[in-house]
């Protein structure tokens, strides 16, 4: 199923929207620093982050996590749509019948 380019269009806006709640939410804020110092912790005295590996692996991490937020985010869209159409063409025809 294709949709138009100005459906694509608020899709995607409605993703940067939701992404930016997201990067800026309160909990989530508290839950990544909580990683990020259990990370620390598990490297003390270590300069992990300045390899060449750790960065690599680092880049690929985050793509990969956007990628999968913003397909699961697009199927729910499409899920959502379809299940509207689906709904209103069902009751198009009830209508239509009680006119008759």
């Amino acid at each position: 199923m294709n949709f138009p380019p100005w459906m694509q269009r608020a899709i995607q806006a409605r993703l940067d929207e939701v992404t930016a709640r997201i990067e800026h939410d309160p909990e989530l804020s508290r839950v990544r620093g909580g990683t990020d110092e259990a990370f620390e912790v598990l490297f003390a005295g270590k300069d992990v982050e300045q390899t060449p590996e750790y960065t690599e692996w680092e880049n690929r991490y985050i793509v990969s996590k956007g990628i999968e937020n913003e397909r699961l985010y697009m199927q729910g869209l499409r899920d959502g749509i379809q299940l509207t159409v689906s709904l209103l063409g069902q009751s198009i025809p009830e209508e239509t019948d009680t006119e008759a």
